[in-house]
């Protein structure tokens, strides 16, 4: 079935369709995109607009008393921002202790819901890559939104039957539209991670339960079976991503401390270099012309720090930010269209 698009219908379809430029250019921003690439980007543009705005003779780099003040101000600065990243680092540490009891209870959590997804997919053993493992909950989903349709088709109310059946026929081009990225992706935690933070699970769980229980004397005992099932195997899809978004925040959090260490010191050497340019007596200890390159590379140097931290953090907070529901909680959601509001008359 091909997928919803605004306006084909569908009243559970979101607004989908494929993103303009903005759209994607924000994605790769804020999800997307190389970590490292963008922090490299970041610095890039700190250096043109520090030699742009000096070429335009709105900033100078002559006056001694100003540039090593600043300087200054950057060491303490960067060791700072080097001390806060240590902090962080070990608190994700922190979480890596535990007790036989803990680390065995983890253990059997994580066992318990690759059983249940074996028993739901009916297959011998679950995958251990998170994409695979992500893409056949993906697939144990449609399947019982199949399962949920037909089970409606001799039901005798009209409204039920296309209620439940336009539920249906949403759960399963959401899954497929999802399927095809996990698809595409990679066999890491954030390739998988990426592609299932688009899918929302949270309304289609909150449609089901609504639907069931507002429907429950005029369906059949299979549909009620099929709808419960279909809840369960959600309900598992969002513990599965819960476990790899925390994995995967463990991991890039871990990295982003082991870069920030590594360029926090050449950012500060590079800071007590600037201060050491002007050092000498009789003015700068290099050609005045030279100052603006020389000056400004060197700060490139030092807020690359800072643009590591600011492009990890625009990552981890996104994917915080879109997973933050827990089951039918739908903070900030919007929709294009409320079916319930319709049909129920309520706001």
């Amino acid at each position: 079935m091909s997928d919803v698009e605004p306006g084909d219908g569908n009243p559970y379809a979101l607004e989908e369709g494929e993103p303009g430029v903005v759209a994607r250019l924000r994605d790769w921003i804020l999800l997307d995109g190389d970590r490292l690439v963008l922090a490299a980007m970041l610095s890039a543009a700190i250096f043109v607009l520090f030699l742009g705005l000096n070429a335009l003779d709105v900033i100078a780099f002559t006056n001694d008393n100003s540039i090593t003040r600043a300087a200054s101000g950057m060491v303490a600065g960067t060791f700072s921002l080097v001390t806060l990243v240590v902090s962080i680092n070990q608190l994700i540490l922190s979480r890596e202790f535990s007790a036989v009891s803990e680390a065995r209870e983890r253990l059997e959590g994580v066992m318990d819901l690759r059983r249940e997804v074996e028993a739901a997919a009916e297959v011998p053993a679950s995958p251990t890559a998170p994409a695979r493992l992500l893409e056949l909950l993906l697939e144990t989903i449609h399947a019982r939104a199949g399962t949920l349709a037909e089970s409606v088709e001799g039901q005798e109310d009209e409204e039920v039957r296309e209620a439940v059946g336009e539920y249906a026929d949403y759960v399963r081009e959401s899954t497929d539209r999802i399927d095809r990225r996990i698809d595409g992706a990679r066999s890491d935690t954030f390739e998988a991670l990426s592609a299932s933070v688009r899918y929302d699970d949270a309304w289609q769980f909150y449609l089901a339960r609504r639907l069931r229980n507002r429907h429950e004397e005029e369906l059949n005992r299979g549909s009620i079976e099929a709808f419960d099932d279909l809840v369960e195997a959600v309900e598992r899809f969002g513990v599965a991503r819960e476990q790899f978004k925390t994995t995967y925040l463990q991991r890039e959090l871990t990295r982003f401390s082991q870069l920030t260490i590594l360029c926090g010191v050449p950012a500060i050497l590079s800071a007590l270099l600037i201060g050491f340019l002007y050092a000498d007596v009789g003015g700068p200890a290099i050609a005045v012309d030279r100052l603006p390159v020389v000056v400004c590379a060197l700060l490139t140097v030092i807020v690359s720090p800072l643009a590591l931290m600011a492009s990890y953090i625009l990552r981890t907070a996104t994917i915080t930010r879109r997973t933050a529901s827990t089951g039918p909680m739908l903070p900030g959601k919007e929709f294009r269209d409320r079916p319930f509001e319709r049909r129920d008359g309520e706001e």
